[in-house]
């Protein structure tokens, strides 16, 4: 692979990777305003709460981290899983968990890029996949289940936020450019 190719998909991965944090961070700040009865409240989707969505999500982002670092991820099916109660709680240990992901996209290089992960189930182990494909799929499936929640909390009171903006942040004539900066900056993601 052609050095030029390497650190555009390394840079792809690391705006992916950051994208991700920032979208998760605006999402469960916005359900912050939710109580932990709301929280837990019955709605339509996959995992049928707000809170089931975003344990899921970060359940499934440790198993794939792990694995992705080359740490036993099996263990992930033995300890119990993830239960935050509250938006709060969960923000921050799903921004952990982002920090993690984004470290790992930014040492990426042409070797590991072309490694094998193994993603090994209880019952059996699939196939070796390469590393952009894992990453590839971890960011498709926090994507989907966000926007399962973001359509969840569109059934409170609570007004979901705009999440699709990430990429565009350069227009400096959208006048949210500034609160994306400070949103990034307070994630560690962007310096003064």
């Amino acid at each position: 692979m052609a050095t030029g190719l390497v650190s555009h998909f390394v840079a792809h991965f690391v705006a992916m990777a950051r994208n991700n944090a920032w979208a998760n961070h605006r999402l469960l700040s916005a359900c912050e305003a939710l109580s932990p009865e709301e929280f837990a409240l019955p709605r339509t989707g996959f995992f049928p709460t707000l809170r089931k969505t975003f344990n899921h999500i970060l359940w499934v982002d440790q198993y794939y981290i792990d694995a992705l670092d080359g740490l036993d991820a099996l263990r992930r099916y033995s300890e119990p899983d993830p239960d935050f109660v509250d938006a709060l709680s969960m923000r921050l240990a799903q921004t952990a968990s982002d920090k993690r992901l984004i470290a790992f996209c930014e040492r990426q290089t042409e070797e590991t890029l072309a490694r094998d992960c193994i993603t090994p189930r209880p019952n059996r182990t699939p196939p070796p996949t390469r590393v952009p494909d894992v990453l590839a799929h971890l960011f498709q499936h926090q994507i989907h289940h966000r926007g399962q929640a973001h359509a969840m909390l569109s059934s409170t009171t609570i007004k979901p936020p705009q999440l699709d903006e990430f990429f565009l942040a350069g227009e400096p004539d959208l006048p949210r450019v500034i609160r994306l900066d400070d949103e990034l900056r307070a994630l560690g993601l962007l310096e003064n």
